[in-house]
């Protein structure tokens, strides 16, 4: 197969080059416009792959968009590029707009014209998996799960401008037959992540020995989803899903952000001891909680493995080491990106 892969030098699009290349004997081509998130370093181990292309542009550039479409001739596509953060949606939710759904939409539109153009055996190959997130749907109380059917109720910024993209990429296989196929994730965490995400934020204060930040009193609750697994998740559904169906994708793995972190700090603690002896939890520092923050996500990812058969391999430990371990060993990766613009610091405190 022929992969357009978009946003594939993010977190978890750079996971999922990897795992494509390193699985399967897929031709993949990634189209990413290199914003802030976007990171080449993340694929230096597959640049010379021959099966392997990396092309600079922005989905927000239609004739770009047409013209890889027409050279590249993609069997799939595999949609994940986005602004993702929702603090910087508090900041600037224009870009969110941007990207998010005219990007989505001028996809979708070039996707269009290909799968008309193509016969009836292409046409058979083709498929259009749309990548999205759990924070469409809202928030939940104490107990129960998003499920496929859940109502979307987002309430920030991010999650209203991935809502819409997911009502797109519905629509356009509703209206116009593409065979579209969506999933709404967890929130991921693992390798590459840029570090303005809760997990590499914390993980990098600690060495720094800076004050670690958590919103409110640290009670909200995610589901949190190795990025590994989900590559894994992404490659199955667009290789066995039914099309036109949405498969729910959790990692099983719940914790309160406060439980999270200090479970982050006591893996510091075995892997990298400080200095002076102290526990890195005593840098913990609570502080004013972010606008319209969701108290719950949980995700029922019982479909995806009754249906498909795919289930996290990661427990509700041993991601977290594989992550911390990887910030370790990779300190010439993180330190780059910290000797730019971004130095760690808050993101989206306007009320």
């Amino acid at each position: 197969m022929k992969i357009l892969i978009t946003g594939g030098a993010g977190f978890i699009g750079s996971n999922l080059v990897h795992h494509i290349l390193a699985t399967t004997d897929h031709t993949v081509l990634n189209l990413d416009a290199l914003t802030y998130a976007g990171n080449l370093a993340s694929l230096q181990d597959v640049a010379s792959n021959p099966r392997y292309r990396f092309v600079l542009g922005d989905i927000c550039d239609a004739e770009k968009l047409r013209k890889i479409f027409t050279e590249f001739k993609p069997d799939w596509v595999m949609h994940l590029a986005a602004e993702s953060h929702v603090d910087r949606s508090i900041d600037g939710p224009g870009a969110f707009i941007q990207t998010n759904v005219v990007g989505t939409f001028n996809l979708l539109q070039c996707a269009r014209a290909h799968f008309d153009s193509l016969d009836a055996e292409s046409k058979g190959r083709f498929r259009f998996l749309h990548v999205s997130t759990d924070e469409v749907y809202g928030t939940l109380g104490e107990t129960g799960y998003f499920t496929e059917k859940t109502a979307y109720d987002p309430h920030s910024p991010y999650s209203a401008s991935k809502a819409a993209s997911d009502h797109l990429a519905r629509a356009w296989h509703d209206t116009f037959g593409i065979p579209v196929l969506v999933t709404n994730c967890s929130n991921n965490y693992g390798p590459y992540q840029f570090p303005e995400k809760l997990i590499p934020v914390v993980i990098l204060k600690a060495l720094r020995g800076d004050p670690i930040p958590v919103y409110g009193k640290g009670e909200n609750i995610r589901d949190w989803l190795f990025v590994g697994d989900h590559a894994e998740a992404l490659y199955t559904v667009i290789s066995k899903g039914v099309i036109g169906k949405t498969y729910n994708i959790g990692g099983n793995n719940e914790r309160k952000n406060i439980d999270l972190v200090q479970l982050l700090c006591g893996i510091l603690d075995e892997l990298r001891p400080r200095s002076d002896g102290k526990k890195y939890e005593s840098l913990i520092t609570f502080v004013t909680d972010r606008p319209g923050h969701d108290m719950r996500y949980a995700i029922d990812a019982s479909k995806i493995k009754r249906e498909l058969g795919w289930a996290p391999k990661q427990d509700h430990v041993s991601g977290f080491r594989k992550t911390v371990a990887w910030y370790l060993d990779n300190e010439t990766w993180w330190q780059n990106i910290l000797n730019g613009q971004y130095k760690l610091e808050r993101l989206g405190a306007k009320s």
